[in-house]
Formats: C-alpha cells, sequence, structure tokens
C-alpha cells in the first residue's frame, strides 16, 4: 500500500528531533584579551561620537551582545541586520516588533556586499559595534562605495577576529561631512544559553574549534530538518505552508536520497560525493591495518560554508522566538 504525500509528511514530522542535545557541553565562551580591550577602548571613545550603530547577523536578530546597550546606551542607538540576503524574512515585522518591546526604535535590514539598503542619512562621527564576523566592517566599506566612490578602508573575512582594535575614524561622506570608527567584534563574556551560543557559531561569530564541526553540523542539520528546509523533494506539494522547492537545500545541494536526521549518515554521503576519506590505521590481532573512511571534519566543515554562503537557501535560525515549534 502506498502512503499518500500527506501520510508521508506526517510520518517525517513525528521523526525529527524536538530537542537538540548537547551531552555535558556548555555555553559556547570566546572573550579573549583584544575583546575585554576592545570594549573598554570604546567606553574611553564614547565622547568623541554623536551615535552607536550596532551591526547584527539578521539570521539571529536576538542573539545579540546585551553588554552593548548596557554600556553603550547612553548614545542614539542604531541597530543594522546585516546579510538580509542570508535571511528568511517573511516575519520582518514580527522581528521588528519584537525588538521594538526591547526598547530598539531604529531599525534597518542590509546587504553590504551588494551595498543593499545602505543609502542611510546619518552625520557626524559614528561609532559601529557588534558581535563578531556580522559585517560591521563590510558596511563602513559599502558606505564608501556609495558616497565616496572608494574602495575597501578595513579589512574583511569570512571568519571573527578579523579586526583586533578600535581604529582611527574612517571618512565615509563628504556633505554631510561623516566619519565612522571601526570597532572589534565582541561577545558577552559568558552566553547563559547553550542553544543562543550555537546560533552564534552557526553564524561564525565564534570559532569553530571552540564548539567542534560536527558539533555544529549536527545543529544545523537538525535546525534544517525541524523548520522542514529539506529540498526540492517538496517542490510538488504548494498545499504544505514550509515547503519551498524553489530554495536550493540540504537535500538537493549534495544530491541525498533523501532528509534525514541522523548527522553521521549526512556526513558520510556528504564526504563521499565530495571525494574526502582520510587513511586511519586500525590496531588487529595481526597488526596494524590501514583502512580508509570518510574524513567526517571535512564533510562537517563543507556542510558549515555551503550554509553559510547562502547555498542552502535563506533560514531563520531565531524562528523558534518568533513563534511556536513548526508553526508556520
Amino acid at each position: 500500500m502506498r502512503l499518500s504525500p500527506r501520510a508521508l509528511c506526517r510520518a517525517a514530522r513525528a521523526a525529527w528531533r524536538e530537542r537538540f542535545s548537547l551531552d555535558g557541553g556548555a555555553a559556547a565562551r570566546w572573550f579573549p584579551g583584544h575583546m575585554a580591550r576592545g570594549l573598554k577602548k570604546m567606553r574611553s571613545s564614547l565622547k568623541l561620537v554623536d551615535c552607536v550603530v550596532e551591526v547584527h547577523d539578521a539570521r539571529i536578530s536576538f542573539g545579540r551582545n546585551p553588554l552593548f546597550q548596557e554600556t553603550l546606551g547612553i548614545k542614539p542607538h542604531l541597530l543594522v541586520l546585516n546579510k538580509m540576503d542570508l535571511a528568511d524574512l517573511r516575519q520582518r515585522q514580527k522581528i521588528i516588533q519584537h525588538l521594538e518591546r526591547e526598547g530598539l526604535k531604529n531599525i534597518i535590514f542590509t546587504n553590504c556586499i551588494k551595498d543593499e539598503n545602505v543609502k542611510q542619512n546619518v552625520e557626524l562621527c559614528i561609532m559601529v559595534v557588534g558581535v563578531p564576523n556580522v559585517g560591521k566592517s563590510s558596511l563602513i566599506n559599502a558606505l564608501r562605495r556609495q558616497h565616496l566612490r572608494k574602495g575597501k578602508a578595513t579589512r574583511v573575512g569570512g571568519e571573527p577576529g578579523i579586526t583586533r582594535a578600535v581604529m582611527s575614524r574612517i571618512q565615509v561622506c563628504e556633505r554631510p561631512l561623516m566619519f565612522l570608527l571601526d570597532t572589534p567584534g565582541v561577545l558577552a563574556p559568558r552566553i547563559e544559553s547553550v542553544e543562543t551560543g550555537l546560533k552564534l557559531a552557526l553564524c561564525g561569530t565564534v570559532l569553530d574549534h571552540l564548539v567542534g564541526a560536527e558539533t555544529l553540523a549536527d545543529y544545523l542539520l537538525y535546525t534544517l530538518n525541524r523548520q522542514r528546509l529539506f529540498g526540492s523533494d517538496l517542490a510538488g506539494w504548494p498545499w504544505l505552508p514550509w515547503a519551498d522547492g524553489g530554495l536550493c537545500r540540504y537535500v538537493q545541494h549534495y544530491g541525498l536520497d533523501g532528509a534525514c536526521d541522523d548527522v553521521v549518515s549526512v556526513l558520510k554521503r556528504v564526504a563521499v560525493r565530495l571525494g574526502k576519506t582520510q587513511k586511519v590505521k586500525v590496531l588487529t590481532g595481526t597488526g596494524d591495518v590501514t583502512v580508509v573512511q570518510p574524513d567526517y571534519p571535512a564533510a562537517a566543515h563543507d556542510f558549515l560554508r555551503t550554509f553559510r554562503r547562502g547555498l542552502l537557501g535563506a533560514v531563520m535560525l531565531d524562528r523558534d522566538v518568533l513563534q511556536g515549534p513548526l508553526d508556520p
């Protein structure tokens, strides 16, 4: 007897993990010396600036560093949610309303790589703050391209910790004359929620090895499955509110037979598809034997890179904050 697509989906829905278990794990911590020095320098530089712009990743709109509001809240505050092209913003208004309830009134969404929504009329001297790797330097470079038609003034990269000190003033506009202060990304010294730490790490604000690439890959798989972001296998079922076959998902991207909630099985298939293997010596009764097995760490890193480049589609990691689990 063949099951209908609806029955198949109900069966699959019951199979996905409802919680992500991190056995014996604590929340991610990364507060090296340059962050502490940077925060101290930001405090001392406040008297030189007229406004504070906080840049954050739009995929994790609520995982911000509370220290910025507590320490720098005496200045007018603008929140820039960058990387909007990688975020699922169908509930943008809910995100704004949630942030407004936290006291934030000035919120904009940007994509600084393509200079989208960066033509904002701001003046004087502005300090740019945020957690690591959310696009602070990219915002400054985008404003320079828009207003001065000049290239990069600050170095950017795809990993946290590129900017390690509060820089001197960088001109980004002639009329009105406007300067920005770039600052190092700063995380809270302690992230209380394990899940918040995993979300921050998924977006590259924490170095991968501090959490573990395979743990992050497992949490990514858990999130994609829980939000039903499987692949093109759902494209023919438009009546499913969470089906989105127009975007490339992990099943389609890696040519898998179907969605799977076991990270070892998924990484094995990814490693085989990419040709990533490693030789391992195994001790047997007759001596050492070299066997070839999938390179799981390499597969995990590729899975994470693919997500961070947006090749698995737009994702809102904070969807669980906006609404109940599994709600469309």
